[in-house]
């Protein structure tokens, strides 16, 4: 009898992390190094940094330079459905430039070697002081709490990255000849796309290479910029894939069109989700998997299970907006899903937890999509100001219509700085 698609894809999965978890047990019981060869270069494996419903993610160190990377390896068991899938992620880091977004440093699609199907790895900077989450369990561990003005700073860096996906505008593609100028300039750094003005310094800060002749991308500069690290390699495609819901995008930089902001959601902020750069107060946004354009009108029914099976299988049940727990025919989600988990994101830095993973959802045997549903939560007793707690209420509302949308949240995010100040 044949599995439903879900539970099979539910035990294909179970079964690779369990490959990928003895071989990092293996290595440790054996004191070897695990290696990967990709496209003729070695990689080692230093150890697992985390894992996701359908990824790994390794600390990696390239044998012939000494650099270390954070390596998301994607099992796509599928075939090419499934590497188109996870190379949506990919699309994703191309796509967005910002200062505080992570840039994809490079990427390959490789056979597996132990089974059918293929491995998408993506290779992505290595921010040795982890991520928002990792900062709040510390917190838990040590009984202490972040100070306001940090945190409401860290929170804004996060809305700025949030900003620049929902206000996302096409542009204008270079021409070849513009640049190849602009690769040759002394600097060596060559900026693709510049939606967000305000960031005059992305350049310095945040390199962008042009794509290899096979669709891999480099992000490093200097070198690394002209011959990539590894190059993205799918077999019977195109180098540059039109992924379905993005042809407007994707046509409209073709012809040169202006378009209008097209905005994106996220669908899966969340502290886990948000490193901290090496300079301790910057706040990098990660973790594009789940990243769709962002209004989905909902026609019939089929449509509305399909949103609700998508958000089960690509956002954190406790940071998931209530729309996408109950999709109703008739209504358009839009990118006030990602409003109402900063909402989440916000308290659980304050809280150490998000405000539906309490002590009735977690140890009562409550429910906490129904939490999320009814916006069942509460604030603890805290040194925190009146204007924070007011900002985190403001986005937790069931009805999206009653959200601020992003611009308003950073300038509520702004009074709350200037009283502290």
């Amino acid at each position: 009898m044949a599995l439903p698609p879900q539970l099979s894809r539910a035990l294909e999965n179970f079964r690779d992390q369990a490959k990928d978890a003895l071989w990092a047990l293996s290595s440790c019981l054996c004191q070897q190094t695990p290696k990967v060869k990709i496209n003729g270069r070695t990689f080692q494996i230093i150890k697992v940094l985390g894992e996701g419903g359908f990824s790994f993610v390794y600390l990696a160190q390239d044998e012939d330079s000494g650099r270390q990377f954070a390596l998301k390896k994607i099992r796509c068991p599928t075939g090419a459905q499934g590497v188109k899938e996870a190379m949506r992620e990919v699309e994703a880091y191309r796509r967005f430039k910002h200062p505080n977004i992570i840039r994809i440093m490079d990427s390959a699609v490789v056979q597996d070697p132990e089974g059918e199907g293929q491995i998408v790895y993506l290779f992505l900077p290595l921010y040795k002081r982890g991520n928002l989450q990792d900062a709040i369990n510390a917190n838990v561990v040590h009984g202490r709490h972040f100070p306001e003005q940090d945190m409401v700073r860290l929170f804004r860096g996060t809305c700025l990255a949030v900003r620049a996906m929902h206000e996302y505008r096409p542009t204008t593609p270079r021409s070849a000849a513009a640049a190849k100028n602009l690769k040759s300039t002394s600097t060596g750094k060559a900026r693709a796309n510049e939606n967000d003005a305000d960031d005059e310094d992305d350049d310095a800060r945040f390199p962008q290479a042009e794509g290899d002749a096979e669709g891999g991308y480099s992000y490093d500069g200097g070198a690394s910029a002209s011959m990539p690290l590894v190059s993205r390699r799918l077999q019977d495609e195109e180098p540059d894939v039109v992924f379905d819901g993005d042809e407007e995008v994707e046509n409209a930089q073709q012809q040169g069109n202006a378009l209008e902001i097209v905005p994106y959601a996220h669908r899966d902020l969340k502290p886990g989700n948000v490193m901290i750069a090496d300079d301790g107060k910057t706040p990098i946004l990660m973790d594009f998997g789940s990243t769709m354009m962002a209004r989905v009108h909902i026609e019939n029914r089929s449509q509305a299970l399909l949103q609700q099976d998508i958000a089960a299988e690509q956002s954190t049940m406790a940071y998931r907006a209530p729309e996408l727990f109950d999709v109703k025919t008739g209504q358009t989600i839009d990118e006030k899903v990602d409003i109402w988990s900063l909402g989440c994101t916000l308290y659980a830095l304050a809280y150490s937890h998000s405000p539906f993973e309490n002590t009735q959802t977690t140890e009562q045997g409550g429910s906490i999509a129904m939490a999320v549903l009814n916006a069942q939560y509460k604030h603890p007793q805290s040194a925190y100001s009146q204007g924070l707690r007011d900002l985190i209420d403001s986005m937790l509302k069931v009805n999206p219509a009653e959200r601020p949308d992003i611009n308003q949240v950073i300038q509520m995010t702004d009074r709350v700085l200037q009283s502290l100040a």
